[in-house]
């Protein structure tokens, strides 16, 4: 892309002078996740300049080019092609032609492809920018009515069973907002899996957004689901927000104590002074402490 503005000043996405990288960028560029209208103009400016587009489908890509008047035909980058197609990227804008990725829609890296290619840019001295944009966990999140301040985004859960309720398991303690993607025909599953991990916490799940007739279900993981069993049949795009768990820090900071108790046990040191190194370091009451010592020591009972 041209490094300067129609009268002579550097644009804002100009490499920096005297730098030792490449001449080119790698830029990733989000795209709509429903509405056309979202895609930015310097989304299209980049995608207009680019030497290189690399798309997660190319059949979902090229449309949306054509539409631009941008004659560039994409080259795919996609889970199964990675490996060998990053490289090969490098290798284009190592010889300075800037590459843009896109994915179907939103922003790349988020659940979709191009961390491999953000990796080994960063280490062959590519400048990197990445543009803001769509992105369905931001859309959900805000308009989800549940804490934004903190926020987990676990993706897609695991389709067996098994591992999806381990996953579960793994988000039950976390007292941030929780934000995962759930494909339709999953849904009532996903749904059924959260409740029994996580209990009937407050959720909002967001349908179709952007889109026409995108809605926002705000209630519990069961109403939710409920009301999900209503439909005819359950299609579209969703995006699951759960509240984190009531007094989660403290379960994790009880957790971290279990684990150095008896550690600093096995050092030798006293259960008293056990009690008071941990209780001092995760700021905790000295006599739900020194219980949790007496019972890693074998002991019973104790005052503090």
């Amino acid at each position: 892309m041209a490094s300067r503005s129609p009268k002579g000043r550097p644009r804002a996405d100009a490499p920096p002078p005297g730098g030792a990288e490449a001449a080119a960028t790698l830029y990733l560029v989000p795209l709509p996740i429903g509405n056309p209208g979202d895609l930015s103009p310097r989304a299209v400016e980049v995608l207009r300049a680019a030497a290189v587009i690399a798309a997660e489908d190319t059949r979902v890509a090229l449309p949306l080019l054509r539409g631009l008047g941008i004659g560039t035909r994409p080259v795919s980058y996609h889970d199964h092609n990675e490996a060998t197609r990053a490289p090969w990227l490098v290798e284009r804008l190592r010889e300075g032609r800037d590459v843009a990725l896109v994915s179907d829609a939103g922003t790349p890296l988020v659940n979709d492809p191009g961390y491999r290619l953000v990796v080994l840019a960063a280490e062959a001295g590519v400048r990197v920018v990445a543009l803001p944009g769509p992105c369905a966990a931001v859309v959900a999140l805000v308009g989800s009515a549940l804490p934004p301040d903190r926020f987990t985004f676990a993706g897609f859960l695991p389709r067996v069973a098994g591992r999806r309720a381990a996953a579960i398991a793994d988000l039950r303690e976390r007292p941030e907002t929780l934000v995962l993607y759930e494909s339709p025909h999953r849904a009532l599953e996903t749904l059924d899996a959260l409740a029994a991990g996580l209990g009937d916490r407050r959720a909002s799940l967001g349908w179709n957004l952007t889109k026409p007739g995108e809605r926002t279900i705000r209630g519990t993981l069961a109403s939710i689901r409920a009301e999900l069993a209503s439909w005819e049949y359950v299609h579209g795009e969703i995006t699951l927000v759960i509240a984190g768990a009531e007094g989660g820090d403290e379960a994790r900071t009880l957790a971290l104590a279990d684990r150095l108790i008896p550690a600093l046990l096995a050092e030798g040191l006293e259960p008293r002074r056990v009690r008071d190194v941990v209780a001092a370091a995760l700021s905790l009451p000295r006599g739900e402490v020194y219980r949790r010592v007496l019972a890693a020591a074998g002991e019973g009972g104790g005052g503090a």
